[in-house]
């Protein structure tokens, strides 16, 4: 068995016994026990009452935190001409077409959100397989597919999230960075909670939030009252 470090073993202890906490107070406990050498993410994960097997059961959407997330997003834009032109002055990292997708077919993909014009779908489709796994591939439901190239890289770049559910019924993200205040925090944790909460599909049956917890990258886990979770 591998042998539990000193700070790993006194964050367990300092979350032993805490639960369902209120937002302000988990959080407050996250960033007190977060002592690795770097700035952390902040991490949410929520168990939903969904089985995403069923279609009508997957829960996906992009909120927009309003504290931002403390990263810094590398956007990919399929674009031409103006379009093209309009996304490099917004600030896109990568902008291009067939070269673009040549570019990622040879397994360089150094983009963390991949937008596209609606013309260039037919291009961006022969990269599903690359991008689909890896939750890159431009959707017109989440606003990565749309003649906005411009307001869509501003809204990447500016702290804009978007979450799909797992397999077992979880959503995960970061919400921001150790480093923030924890208002902040507590104010972007709610705001991504109301948007998978407005996310709920047709097909949910029962409790549908039916767990929040809060980390650190390097940090246990703990619960999040939900009640305090959804206050707005």
């Amino acid at each position: 068995m591998a042998k539990v470090g000193k700070r790993i073993k006194a964050a367990r202890e300092a979350f032993a016994g805490k639960e369902n906490l209120s937002v302000e107070a988990a959080i407050e406990l996250v960033k007190t026990n977060a002592v690795a050498k770097f700035d952390e993410t902040v991490e949410i994960a929520m168990n939903l009452g969904v089985d995403p097997r069923h279609a009508d059961q997957m829960v996906r959407g992009v909120v927009s935190l309003p504290n931002g997330t403390g990263k810094t997003v590398r956007v990919a834009v399929f674009a031409r001409g103006p379009k093209a032109d309009e996304a490099k002055e917004a600030g896109a990292d990568i902008v291009g077409a067939e070269d673009l997708m040549e570019t990622i077919q040879s397994g360089k993909i150094e983009f963390d959100r991949c937008i596209a014009t609606p013309d260039m779908m037919p291009i961006v489709g022969r990269l599903g397989k690359i991008l689909g796994p890896r939750n890159l591939m431009p959707n017109p439901k989440v606003g990565t597919v749309t003649m906005d190239v411009a307001e869509a890289v501003k809204s990447a770049k500016g702290g804009q999230v978007q979450f799909r559910v797992e397999k077992a019924g979880i959503i995960h993200a970061g919400i921001g960075k150790v480093s923030f205040d924890a208002e902040k925090l507590a104010q972007n944790l709610r705001a991504f909670v109301d948007a998978v909460a407005k996310a709920k599909p047709t097909g949910a049956k029962g409790a549908y939030l039916r767990k929040v917890s809060v980390s650190s990258s390097m940090g246990p886990g703990v619960s999040v009252d939900l009640a305090s979770a959804t206050q707005n």
